[in-house]
């Protein structure tokens, strides 16, 4: 298949580097520098090289903010029947966009990226695929998580929604709460400094896409949740109330032993 990713950054290389033994791949990208260690691929800065390739498919892997403007910018030169494709973990305005476009398009969020996971071993991460659009494109996505060993799941836009409102906007938030109340440690134990290397690579995330997350509609009552528990944590707190932080910690276990044993059935 003629495979075409558009944006050679870390993400955008990653699927280059996956897809490009099997298939013929090319990447369009502005900034000729940030396709120097992209290989075994055409490497594409002009769009009339779009129109001569001719792709059958199309993987959108550029900075989420701009995930729409770049199809727009590369649709008059691609085929009728080309595949369009995101891997955006902010899905909205997606839907409309692509039933306006008259191409048959595929959806697919990789919950990982390289800031925590480590791209050799994948078998403990996950993968959304949309299963509204084009069934081939489905099915191509399909095989191709399914070879990396990721945990597959199908979702409508708005299920993917809902659950990247409680996967990631409550541990952002929750960093977030930490990094503006840290302090500088001179002997930070191991539990400040595993918060840290996660705060530190949250923070290094796009801008747009942790306010986009943080923005989406269902985010509101996930972020509402931590405010009560903080509030209810409090009181035990102020009150040094021993028996309500004995029923707290017995409460907030049972809830980590069930995601484990739901994980693991």
């Amino acid at each position: 298949m003629k495979i075409l990713v558009l944006g050679a950054g870390k993400m955008g290389s990653f699927f280059i580097d996956l897809l490009s033994f099997d298939h013929e791949v090319a990447v369009y990208e502005k900034d000729a520098k940030r396709m120097r260690f992209t290989y075994n691929c055409q490497r594409f800065a002009d769009l009339e090289e779009i129109r001569q390739f001719k792709p059958e498919l199309v993987i959108n892997a550029v900075t989420v903010k701009y995930t729409i403007a770049a199809f727009e910018e590369v649709m008059p030169f691609l085929p009728k029947d080309c595949i369009i494709s995101d891997i955006s973990s902010v899905k909205t305005g997606l839907k409309d966009f692509y039933e306006k476009t008259g191409h048959p398009y595929v959806s697919t969020h990789p919950m990982f990226g390289p800031t925590f996971a480590n791209l050799q071993q994948l078998s403990e991460e996950n993968a959304i695929i949309i299963n509204e659009g084009d069934y081939m494109g489905r099915i191509f996505f399909k095989d191709l998580y399914q070879k990396l060993g990721l945990n597959i799941y199908e979702y409508s836009f708005d299920e993917h929604d809902r659950t990247v409102a409680y996967s990631l906007s409550i541990p952002f938030v929750s960093t977030f709460v930490f990094a503006a109340v840290m302090k500088h440690q001179d002997a930070p134990g191991t539990t400040f400094k595993r918060h840290m290397k996660i705060a530190q690579g949250v923070l290094n995330e796009d801008d747009y896409l942790l306010q986009e997350i943080l923005f989406n509609p269902y985010t509101h009552d996930q972020v509402a949740q931590i405010r009560t528990e903080l509030k209810e944590l409090l009181e035990i707190i102020d009150n040094r109330d021993a028996v309500g932080m004995k029923a707290y910690l017995t409460k907030i276990r049972d809830n980590v032993r069930r995601d484990i044993e739901i994980k693991h059935s």
